[in-house]
């Protein structure tokens, strides 16, 4: 056990983590470990090849599908919405919201869950069923007769509607389901065969529940708590692995062309006490040079954390199966880096 995963490891105990942890630098496994249960009642304890949901953390697939579309020539990212999606009207929607709005939290839009102002994830489903919201079009309810909140491109506001609005986009112009479109575009190139959409009351083998712990020090799983299957905003379930692949497939131009890449990598956008946001991914500078490129997701019952270090060529995966945990082994190790 190398100084890291000794780190790791007393970090892990003390803090009862619950999850997949790997590291890497170029093809070099530098940290490996594995902690909890998949599932607490039979046992079944996390191995390297668990899948985990991920929550947010897979708006960057949503914002790579988008550039996908962009380097097809099918849209552009100073396009208007208004003039490409027509299957889904918003009535109260600003005729002037861009792509790069959408992709970049700045369009201005209503959302169904925001994150600044609301913080109890499960309250949702108390009028929206969660086991109703199966495709993205079972999300529009919940926001399209909203008000827009400001005017388009006036601020940064972190917006889960606007990447259901993105997702909207890529069935229409792709003629395909978002899920299917990211699973054969995006996962499937990257080799990421473990990785999928899942249903919660359909979930394949070796996927881990989620777990909320109650004050008193009891348990519950998650499947109330999110909705059964995720989309445009998050909630797909990766391995660790795969989630390594998926940094190689972008970062070696698999996925989108160096230019595309690089547009989705460019600090689009500042953001107060955050650093700064490309499409569908954090970016930390330090002396004005790209640090960390991460991406993170925290649901009831999940959290989870992932970064590429370029200059360094380390790559990071932080899987929880619990409400938190991710971040503080993701903040050890990239201390540590």
């Amino acid at each position: 056990m190398n100084p890291l995963e000794t780190y790791i490891e007393t970090e892990a105990k003390q803090n009862d983590f619950s999850g997949v942890v790997l590291a890497k630098q170029y093809d070099k496994e530098t940290a490996s470990s594995c902690h909890g249960y998949a599932n607490k009642s039979d046992k079944r304890e996390n191995n390297i090849h668990t899948r985990f949901g991920i929550a947010s953390g897979c708006k960057i697939f949503t914002a790579i599908a988008v550039c996908q579309l962009v380097e097809r020539g099918l849209i552009s990212f100073e396009s208007r919405l208004s003039d490409y999606l027509k299957k889904v009207e918003f009535p109260l929607f600003s005729s002037e919201i861009t792509i790069h709005q959408l992709l970049t939290h700045s369009s201005g839009i209503p959302d169904y869950f925001d994150e600044t102002i609301m913080d109890d994830f499960e309250e949702l489903w108390k009028t929206q069923p969660m086991y109703t919201l199966r495709q993205l079009e079972d999300f529009v309810p919940m926001f399209r007769n909203l008000p827009m909140m400001w005017t388009p491109g006036e601020r940064f506001h972190y917006n889960n509607a606007g990447y259901i609005v993105l997702g909207l986009l890529v069935e229409e112009l792709s003629g395909m389901s978002f899920s299917d479109y990211v699973e054969l575009h995006i996962f499937k190139p990257c080799g990421m065969e473990q990785s999928g959409y899942f249903t919660l009351d359909a979930l394949p083998a070796n996927c881990a529940l989620g777990y909320i712990e109650e004050e008193n020090g009891s348990w519950r799983s998650n499947i109330y708590s999110i909705p059964v299957k995720g989309g445009a905003d998050g909630g797909a379930f990766v391995t660790a692995p795969d989630m390594q692949l998926f940094w190689n497939g972008l970062m070696n131009h698999t996925l989108l062309s160096p230019v595309l890449t690089s547009l989705l990598l460019t600090p689009h956008i500042h953001v107060n006490g955050e650093g700064y946001y490309g499409y569908g991914v954090w970016i930390t500078l330090r002396e004005e040079k790209v640090f960390k490129f991460h991406i993170m997701g925290y649901d009831p019952g999940v959290s989870f954390r992932s970064a590429i270090y370029p200059a360094s060529g380390e790559t990071v995966v932080v899987l929880c199966n619990t409400s938190s945990g991710a971040s503080q082994i993701f903040n050890l190790i990239d201390k540590h880096l």
